[in-house]
């Protein structure tokens, strides 16, 4: 009896013990969750560590060259390959703006950029020329509206012709859960919160 005794008063200390090892590692937790949502409220965190810029000077050079939004262009390079100028798709999609080859080789054409090749696609400058001229053009075929601008972006400019025409949107088309695709409708939200993201934090 008195070995049973102490072998049920071990399991009860062994318990109590787990209890409070789970209950300082959960207070744990909870105060480095506030700790880290204490400095993400400052800018320079934000800017540091969740939406840093590479390339500012480049993206700002051809968005200005092209007329495009610099925060939507920079917001579309986080969204494709969170800066990583080396990042190849699935799909075969190429560098920081993720464009594919075929692609590439057209905007080469209509650059008349005779220096192109696909090895050459990953160079910063390059890509990031290909791609803000890239929403330059988007941006004159679908007269501007970035909803459809980003979904041609991502799900290729015809996709986006059919469903204007299947599902008749017109150019004041804004309904993003209207989208087909999940993967362009989530690819439109991230896009347009990053722009947000980046107007605000690098006024």
């Amino acid at each position: 009896m008195k070995a049973e005794f102490l072998e049920r008063m071990q399991k009860k200390q062994e318990e109590q013990k787990r209890i409070n090892y789970s209950l300082v590692a959960g207070l744990i937790i909870l105060c480095l969750s506030f700790v880290l949502y204490f400095l993400l409220q400052f800018n320079s965190v934000q800017r540091s560590y969740l939406y840093p810029y590479p390339y500012q000077d480049e993206v700002m050079k051809y968005a200005k060259a092209y007329q495009v939004d610099s925060d939507l262009a920079v917001a579309v390079m986080k969204a494709e390959s969170n800066f990583r100028e080396e990042a190849k798709s699935h799909r075969g999609a190429v560098g920081l703006m993720q464009i594919m080859p075929e692609t590439a080789g057209w905007i080469a054409m209509q650059l008349e950029d005779s220096d192109f090749t696909l090895e050459n696609l990953h160079e910063p400058e390059r890509n990031i020329r290909y791609g803000v001229w890239y929403l330059s053009e988007l941006q004159q075929e679908f007269h501007h509206n970035v909803v459809l601008v980003l979904a041609a972006y991502n799900a290729g400019r015809g996709n986006v012709k059919d469903w204007m025409r299947e599902k008749h949107w017109d150019m004041d088309f804004q309904d993003i859960d209207a989208i087909p695709f999940a993967e362009t409708r989530e690819y439109v939200h991230r896009v347009l919160k990053h722009r947000e993201k980046y107007r605000k934090l690098y006024q």
